[in-house]
Parts: structure tokens; C-alpha cells; sequence
């Protein structure tokens, strides 16, 4: 399952740095100053624009090498959508989640109507290269009539109070939306979105299942991947 490590040619910065400052921005709901500060804490002078052009560069990237090292998502998908106010305007976050809570996908839209649903039946089918034996839903007609078009063969299941699976997976977005004081932009949402479900769910494994021993072995074996994915050890960067 061997992948190409992210390219780290002409930073001057160690690779153990650059990540750690990726981990600490997308992790926990800070600024890019705050993390500015942590590592001002620890010795290392950053800034946060140099903090802002690593998490641009690398953060989808490390969010990619992640998702290869997750297992065949499952067979039943929870698929929501939530506004989102962008420079006062509203837009909408459609994400799927299957039955354990791995995200799937998310996908900024501007609208809540079949079209869209459509996009996001597409979308994930093309990343996940599997079709659900179940898909999940609330009560939007939206989903009836794109699930007709694109996956009919799918069982789906359109009820409001099955559908907690999707809504609580959006609580750390909005709770990260609230820390930047809103998105800039859909583009911008979209590409932090896209890194941010792919690197926050992997440090943030189903914690009340586990025993405390437990749950620091998982987290260990999560660091380690980690490192592997980002090259944190065993690569260098030039001066």
C-alpha cells in the first residue's frame, strides 16, 4: 500500500515542523496565529502566513495519503446537508458518511436540489469506486429523485430520525466554522472541508467504545501512520 511521500524541496523548515504545524491548524479549532504561538512555545519561530501556505500546500495531501489507509467504506451511507453562510450568502455542505462514521465525501454547493444530489450520488460513487447496499437520508424529495437517476438498484431509506449518523458527523465543522468566524469563500471552504474530513476524524477515533489503555494504543498506531504518510521521519528538507 506504498505511496509517494509529499515533496518537501525547498523548505527550510524540518518535515517534523511543517507537519506538526498541519496536525496542530487542522486537529483543534485554532487560528493559524494560534498555532503561531504554540510553536512560538516551543522554541520555533514560524509565521502564521507560513503556517496558512502549509496547510494550503499539504494538508489535502496528507488528507489523501490518510484516506489510502482506511478500509472499504461499508455498505450503508448516511448522506445530509447543512447551510453554510458564505460572505452573508447561503450555501450549502452536503457530506456522506457510512455506518461507522467514516466521511466519505463532503461537497460545497450553492443549491439544496435534485442537481445537487445528483453531484453528490456521483461524486461519491467515483471516490469511493463502490456502490451502497443502503443509502440514508432525511425527508428531502432532492434525494428521491437523484437516487432514482443514478442508483436506483440502492435501497433508500428517507427518514428523518435515522439520519443522526450524517448530522453529528457536521458538528466539528461547525464547530471549526465558528473558530474562523466563517468561510471567505465557497472555494476556500471547500478545499479547507476536503482536508479537514480527512485528517480530524483520524485523530478522533469512537473514544467512548474504548477503554483508556485502549484508547492510547489506537492513538499511537494513528500517530504512526501519521509519520508514515507525512514523511516525518526518515526524510529530510534542504536549507
Amino acid at each position: 500500500m506504498g505511496s509517494t511521500l509529499p515533496s518537501y524541496k525547498g523548505h527550510r523548515y524540518p518535515v517534523e515542523i511543517i507537519a506538526h504545524c498541519v496536525w496542530l491548524y487542522h486537529r483543534f479549532p485554532l487560528s493559524y496565529r494560534e498555532v503561531e504561538e504554540l510553536m512560538l512555545e516551543r522554541g520555533v519561530l514560524v509565521s502564521h502566513e507560513t503556517v496558512r501556505r502549509w496547510c494550503a500546500k499539504f494538508g489535502q495531501t496528507y488528507a489523501n495519503g490518510l484516506r489510502r489507509r482506511q478500509p472499504r467504506p461499508g455498505d450503508k451511507w448516511h448522506l445530509d446537508e447543512v447551510f453554510i453562510k458564505i460572505n452573508g450568502e447561503l450555501k450549502y455542505l452536503w457530506r456522506a458518511v457510512d455506518q461507522d462514521g467514516m466521511v466519505l465525501d463532503v461537497l460545497m454547493q450553492d443549491r439544496r436540489d435534485t442537481a445537487a444530489a445528483r453531484r453528490l450520488f456521483r461524486s461519491l460513487m467515483k471516490k469511493t469506486c463502490s456502490v451502497p447496499r443502503v443509502v440514508v437520508t432525511d425527508k428531502l424529495r432532492s434525494y428521491g429523485a437523484a437516487h432514482r437517476e443514478v442508483m436506483p438498484s440502492v435501497e433508500h431509506r428517507a427518514h428523518k430520525g435515522l439520519n443522526n449518523r450524517a448530522e453529528n458527523s457536521n458538528q466539528p465543522t461547525r464547530q471549526r466554522e465558528r473558530a474562523m468566524k466563517g468561510f471567505r469563500s465557497v472555494g476556500g471552504a471547500q478545499q479547507f472541508l476536503a482536508a479537514f474530513s480527512g485528517i480530524s476524524p483520524h485523530f478522533r477515533p469512537r473514544r467512548h467504545l474504548m477503554s483508556a489503555p485502549g484508547h492510547r494504543a489506537e492513538m499511537t498506531i494513528r500517530f504512526a501512520i501519521w509519520d508514515q504518510i507525512t514523511g516525518a521521519y526518515g526524510q529530510t528538507t534542504e536549507a
